[in-house]
């Protein structure tokens, strides 16, 4: 399956629709800043190191800006039509190893910034693609404050050892919070869009808040 290309597609058209002033749950974003970032990381590896901050942060913060000032159906097509040749996001299997978390959430970020969403009816096979790539989990919360386990809650429980494990340790600390849903729920969750991702937090009352207040972002 190309979840990766599904998620693109459904993303531009939802971006189609509702134009490039549209909030997102990216902070400071609107559906233009967001449309300008992927465009970035698929067209200007140069630029896009900068991404996440460093030396080269303000070159990126550049490029994004030159982006974000295209015709935005201009810069929708640009990410319909996928990563250029030269692009290393074009090596055959790259886009759906690398983009299908980066597409499934920034459609969310979209999606769950308008009034109303509610979670999308999902394949089962992109519910297992989002779960086996959630161990990402465990660098976005190397600094959580304490232990962090994730329970996928959309499956019978499988016996010991098997295949098809419902609970990843993000954290091995103690105390634990577990966090308890449905992969793309948790995915949102793990990636910092825990005030749109239905989970449950369990735990000692002071453990639940301290992690809920730890806040950190993709």
């Amino acid at each position: 399956m190309r979840y990766a290309r599904d998620e693109r597609l459904a993303l531009c058209a939802l971006l189609d629709e509702l134009g490039p002033a549209e909030p997102t749950l990216c902070e400071g974003w609107r559906t233009v800043d967001l449309a300008a970032h992927l465009v970035l990381r698929e067209r200007r590896p140069d630029a896009a190191a900068g991404v996440l901050g460093g030396p080269l942060a303000g070159h990126a913060a550049r490029v994004q800006a030159g982006f974000a000032r295209l015709p935005f159906a201009q810069l929708v097509d640009l990410i319909r039509t996928g990563p250029p040749r030269f692009s290393p996001l074009a090596i055959p299997g790259a886009d759906e190893r690398v983009n299908t978390v980066e597409y499934f959430v920034h459609h969310e970020d979209v999606r769950r910034a308008q009034p109303g969403w509610e979670p999308r009816a999902l394949a089962a096979g992109l519910q297992d693609t989002l779960w086996n790539r959630l161990p990402m989990a465990r660098l976005m919360l190397r600094r959580a404050p304490v232990g962090v386990e994730l329970v996928r809650d959309d499956l019978a429980q499988p016996a010991e050892g098997q295949p098809g494990s419902v609970r990843i340790t993000a954290k091995a600390r103690t105390p634990v919070v577990t966090v308890t849903g449905a992969p793309a729920e948790l995915t949102m969750w793990a990636m910092g869009r825990a005030g749109a991702a239905r989970v449950r937090l369990d735990g000692g009352t002071d453990d639940v808040r301290a992690l809920a207040d730890a806040g950190w972002r993709h």
